[in-house]
């Protein structure tokens, strides 16, 4: 594991690691994350890519997990970002990065949860070779999970709003939801999950053309048991993506012989050979009919 800093087309210097394999990679993994969860939960599954053949980049959005400048580390208060710029600058400069590290080789995305909802707000979407999606779906409150949606109006509609202006941020980690966010970011997320197409603009129209223009194949890996989740929701998101194969693996925790998978389970190691393995091999037949096309 390497750690380097990337720096975005604003400026803003992100805190990223690079975990390399023994030898030429197959392919170069972008790891993006979902809200709220810092690079370090991936790494064990960057350095499983790693010992695949692939090399691997994790990254930490701006004003979230090692990308917080020294004088925001106590309080967000005044921290300027919102998921356009999480998109556009942060997660594009990752992606930009790490086909700058590994230029001759297929690159991938693995986005959990919001990682898989970003990709066509990308300006440089037209690098990505193939995507793999892991518990990703629309955010659209009335369609969550149903025990989630029994909680989550409380937080669009009376937490958001209130601790956000009382504080300047989001206080995640004191009302034990989410983990601390800018103000711009919980604010616009808040405005896509109480529309039913999600992903608008700040007028509230929905945003289409960078998800149609994405032509990428995606492998969609979604958990009967994702507490966060519906099946409308994952079907919902990935319909955005309309010009792209997707393929659904709809996964049921006794599919891999667990208890549980959830929301967040996927990245655990004890997943290493099914789910992990699953994963790879998908990416693998990405990477192999790119090496055709390159050739």
């Amino acid at each position: 594991m390497e750690s380097i800093t990337i720096r975005t087309d604003d400026g803003f210097k992100l805190a990223a690691r690079r975990f390399s394999p023994e030898g030429k990679p197959r392919g170069v993994v972008v790891l993006s994350n979902a809200m709220g969860v810092k690079q370090d939960f991936y790494f064990p599954f960057a350095q499983f890519l790693a010992a695949q053949g692939y090399a691997a980049l994790t990254f930490d959005y701006r004003g979230s997990g090692a990308s917080i400048p020294e004088r925001f580390k106590r309080s967000l208060r005044g921290f300027e970002a919102d998921l356009f710029i999480w998109a556009g600058r942060d997660y594009n400069a990752a992606l930009r990065a790490a086909k700058a590290w590994q230029p001759e080789v297929p690159l991938l995305v693995v986005g959990h949860s919001l990682g898989g909802q970003l990709p066509g707000l990308l300006p440089d979407r037209q690098l990505i070779d193939g995507i793999v999606t892991v518990a990703s779906g629309s955010g659209y409150w009335k369609r969550n999970a149903p025990q989630l949606r029994r909680i989550v109006w409380f937080m669009w509609y009376v937490a958001v709003p209130l601790y956000t202006r009382l504080f300047g941020y989001f206080p995640g980690k004191k009302v034990r939801m989410v983990g601390d966010l800018p103000k711009g970011v919980i604010f616009q997320w808040a405005q896509w999950c109480k529309s039913p197409h999600y992903v608008v603009d700040r007028k509230g129209e929905p945003i289409r053309a960078g998800y149609e223009d994405i032509r990428a194949p995606i492998l969609a890996m979604s958990f009967t048991d994702d507490e966060m989740m519906s099946r409308w929701s994952i079907d919902s998101m990935h319909g955005k993506y309309r010009n792209a194969a997707v393929e659904h693996r709809y996964i049921a925790p006794q599919d891999v012989q667990a208890k549980r998978v959830g929301h967040f389970g996927f990245f655990r190691p004890e997943f290493r050979e099914t789910l992990w393995r699953d994963a790879v091999m998908w990416m693998e037949q990405r990477v192999q009919r790119g090496n055709v096309l390159r050739a």
